[in-house]
């Protein structure tokens, strides 16, 4: 019995030097002079025997960029159902009146949702609620000068054609929607819209698609449904009033599949502000991210600073621990192969399609974040022994190219793969 004892006390005792080298080798990966100019943190979990297998500026505070949309992935796994909630509605005899609940799939150029316009055909008289939406267009910190490019899409409560006028090339010049055709001016510009203006500029060389963001107010919104359902449109400010049915869209996975997968600012933010419609009809993502970190993440170790759903904004603030913390959770309650499919694949897909690629088979399932100075990469490692490892690996401040810093990281996740 006594000699048995003193073998588990020998394998314990190899096991704590085994792992000691092991966080060496990150440790002096680290330690190269290319990481000296800039702020580094990398946290790495391993969720089986929910021990910490490295551990570096863990619980210090970064600009996530992107990293923020597991935030708002979780989010709306909390508190969406399975199918998107489109709209609200009444029904008043002849008269239909809807009112958004932030829903970006209606007309979107990848989803292509019509759920609204078929209900609306059925009726003499429609009537769109607007003024619900207690967020401004643009989130805390977004940059101005940002206002005519896709990835600073206006939001709203009831978005249509993803909030972006689509232009491309068959032969001649062609617009989704085509009633703002005749906005777009075909000659050279510094930009591609009017600042306050749905006015639209595009190069006559340019042969591939282009998606501008447009300027949505109610007469826009009045002037695209009355394309869409000539002479039965109305528009009226909400006023309190509750509408008790609810319409639903497409499937809650394709949607949270292409904003992690292409990195969606636009479906991000308008995710917010549907999961914020479950909590009143007035909607406001500040509200949802409140009630998010004051229940389901109020055991979180450190918390964050969140302003939006996209991670555009540089006022937001998160430690690694948190991403750590939060895809744990993920990983608790969701079953892999759906969890997985959410995210970028290393090698394979959106965001992640040439970098951290695997040898027979991928092993990185993660989201990117990149602003301008800054990358991170949060998710999910597959080791060669069939492990998941959970990891956090976030990168501010540096002035070198952000291949480079790639690179690097890919160094630690192949070694991670390869040795545990």
């Amino acid at each position: 019995m006594r000699g048995l004892t003193t073998k588990w006390i020998c394998l314990y005792f190899l096991t704590i030097a085994l792992h000691s080298c092991k966080s060496k080798y990150v440790a002096k990966q680290l330690d190269d002079n290319f990481y000296n100019n800039q702020f580094t943190g990398l946290i790495v979990y391993n969720p089986k025997t929910k021990d910490t297998v490295f551990k570096y500026n863990a619980d210090k505070y970064f600009t996530p960029a992107s990293n923020t949309k597991i935030f708002t992935l979780y989010t709306a796994l909390q508190v969406l159902p399975e199918k998107i909630p489109a709209f609200k509605y009444r029904v008043d005899k002849d008269t239909l009146t809807i009112q958004g609940v932030g829903d970006p799939s209606f007309l979107h150029p990848f989803f292509n949702d019509s759920t609204a316009l078929k209900m609306a055909s059925h009726y003499k008289n429609v009537n769109i609620v607007l003024g619900n939406l207690t967020d401004d267009k643009f989130g805390p910190g977004w940059a101005w000068e940002d206002y005519d490019s896709y990835f600073s899409t206006e939001k709203s409560s009831f978005p249509m054609y993803g909030n972006v006028l689509t232009i491309h090339y068959q032969d001649s010049l062609q617009s989704i929607p085509k009633i703002l055709k005749n906005n777009i001016n075909v000659f050279p510009s510094y930009k591609k819209r009017e600042l306050d203006a749905n006015i639209f500029y595009v190069n006559h060389r340019r042969k591939d698609s282009l998606e501008i963001p447009m300027v949505i107010d109610s007469l826009l919104v009045r002037k695209l449904w009355d394309d869409l359902q000539p002479n039965k449109i109305s528009v009226s400010k909400y006023a309190g009033k509750t509408l008790d049915k609810t319409a639903y869209s497409v499937s809650a996975d394709s949607l949270y599949k292409r904003m992690m997968l292409v990195s969606d600012n636009f479906l991000a933010e308008q995710m917010l502000i549907m999961a914020s419609s479950t909590l009143s009809d007035t909607l406001s993502s500040q509200r949802i991210r409140d009630t998010i970190l004051n229940n389901q993440l109020k055991d979180l170790k450190h918390k964050p600073r969140w302003v939006d759903g996209s991670g555009l904004s540089r006022y937001n603030l998160f430690t690694p621990s948190s991403f750590v913390e939060v895809l744990s959770k993920l990983h608790q309650q969701i079953p892999e192969q759906r969890l997985f499919n959410f995210f970028p694949v290393g090698g394979v897909s959106g965001t992640l399609e040439d970098y951290f690629a695997g040898t027979s088979k991928p092993y990185i399932y993660a989201k990117s974040g990149t602003l301008g100075n800054n990358y991170s990469l949060s998710g999910y490692l597959i080791t060669k022994s069939g492990d998941t490892l959970i990891f956090s690996f976030m990168n501010n401040h540096y002035k070198t190219r952000t291949s480079d810093v790639k690179k690097r990281m890919q160094t630690i996740l192949e070694w991670l793969r390869d040795t545990y």
